[in-house]
């Protein structure tokens, strides 16, 4: 058997945009700022995806999903996570696991962590955990400009 370990990140910036949702591991938190970006800007789906993407050897998010593409405008990143979890399955790969780092000051994570890794392992098809961690003031994160994410994921053959 062989075992491939893949490394994913992502970041976005807070949104100006009022309108803007928030979405984190394919859960919407109400009444709480929203990212930038051309999709929903999950930033953890799309960590996993680039995890799961890296591990296989298909290459990275943008290339599957470019941001130049108007298909992808709005485009719900859990969908685009099960898209990819397909590709590896098609390659030959098993996805074993993912394990994922959210960095962020807000919101708290832990009231909706299960939410999140239901949501995200049931996209996968296998087991998601979800971290949440403080900047503690440090840097753009630190000081409340976006959030990140670090993913990794682990996959065997089939």
């Amino acid at each position: 058997m062989k075992v491939r370990v893949g490394q994913g990140f992502d970041v976005h910036a807070f949104s100006p945009d009022p309108e803007r949702k928030l979405v984190l591991g394919g859960v919407v938190f109400e009444r709480e700022q929203g990212l930038v970006g051309h999709s929903d800007s999950d930033v953890v789906a799309h960590a996993c995806a680039d995890a799961l993407l890296g591990a296989a050897g298909l290459g990275d998010l943008g290339q599957h999903f470019p941001d130049t593409d108007d298909r992808w405008v709005g485009a719900n990143s859990v969908g685009l996570l099960r898209e990819v979890a397909d590709l590896v399955r098609a390659a030959g790969w098993v996805v074993g696991n993912l394990d994922c780092a959210v960095i962020c000051e807000r919101p708290k994570l832990a009231p909706r962590r299960a939410e999140m890794e239901a949501v995200l392992s049931d996209a996968v098809g296998a087991p998601v955990s979800v971290k949440g961690n403080r900047a503690e003031g440090l840097g753009a994160i630190g000081r409340r400009e976006g959030i990140a994410c670090f993913a990794v994921a682990v996959v065997t053959s089939a």
